[in-house]
């Protein structure tokens, strides 16, 4: 692994991951657990907040100088001042996978400076695998009995002729598939949470379109192992999607727009046509 310029280590990033997912699975494994819904609709659990008061803890013990942004923090009116540099948080993402108990569901970290993602790391507990992101490089591992093993580099791979595309399984609308028109797409993928970027990040799929409102802790870690593999995020229009977004009423600070996710950046300038490598 390359040497680490952001102030925590991808080791300690994945130790902190492994220990949110343990609190994920105990209350996993209690078939009685329940859940509520916050103002906004979505659905939380006791694990979402087991998980972030673990993550809270880590970061501050490891990098209390940066403001941290959480999903129940935010939603609890918690919210540090703006910054440069912040964590973006998502303890849980994909409760309705969680509660609907089919596994995709992960914890997401990410880092922050000027509006960009430097550092990602995503866990997927209930599947055992493991993604991490920094200084342009990411990689993967298995996750057997609490532990990581050996990381693999990851990489997207050039648009084929017919792309594989992926999409929500809670979210996917028609709007979704009729913007995939544009695109030769071979097949069609639905996945929960932030895994969806995952499979980009590994060339298992080629693009991933998402209409309809997310948040940046939904998106930021994703984002980071993608462009870390070679791919790129953008808004509908090919901007690069940003973080940090303030100042807007309070139930829209840390919205995304509508945005697509790409392996290949060379797709977001051909209108629908895949450049083919040599």
């Amino acid at each position: 692994m390359k040497a680490s310029l952001v102030p925590i280590s991808p080791k300690t990033l994945i130790e902190i991951g492994l220990a949110a997912g343990s609190e994920i699975m105990a209350v996993y494994a209690d078939s009685t657990f329940r859940h509520i819904h916050k103002g906004d609709g979505s659905p939380v659990t006791e694990a979402d907040h087991r998980a972030e008061a673990v993550i809270l803890q880590a970061l501050g013990s490891e990098a209390g100088d940066i403001p941290v942004v959480a999903e129940e923090e935010v939603s609890a009116g918690r919210v540090p001042p703006a910054s440069e540099k912040f964590f973006l948080v998502d303890p849980l993402d994909g409760t309705r996978e969680f509660i609907n108990r089919n596994g995709e569901f992960t914890v997401n970290i990410a880092l922050i400076e000027k509006h960009k993602p430097v550092l990602g790391m995503i866990y997927a507990p209930a599947l055992g695998q493991i993604f991490v992101a920094v200084n342009g490089a990411a990689w993967r591992a298995d996750v057997t009995h609490g532990l990581a093993g050996e990381l693999r580099p990851i990489k997207a791979r050039p648009a084929p002729k017919r792309l594989a595309a992926v999409g929500s399984r809670s979210n996917c609308t028609d709007e979704t598939m009729d913007w995939l028109k544009r695109f030769d797409v071979e097949g069609f993928v639905s996945r929960g949470s932030s895994l969806k970027f995952c499979l980009v990040a590994c060339g298992e799929a080629d693009i991933y379109p998402r209409f309809g409102r997310t948040m940046e802790w939904d998106t930021a870690a994703g984002d980071a192992i993608l462009r870390a593999a070679g791919g790129i995020t953008t808004t509908i229009g090919g901007i690069p999607l940003s973080y940090g977004n303030r100042g807007a009423s309070s139930g829209d600070e840390f919205a995304n727009p509508s945005f697509v996710a790409f392996g290949d950046p060379a797709l977001r300038d051909t209108g629908g046509t895949p450049v083919m490598s040599t």
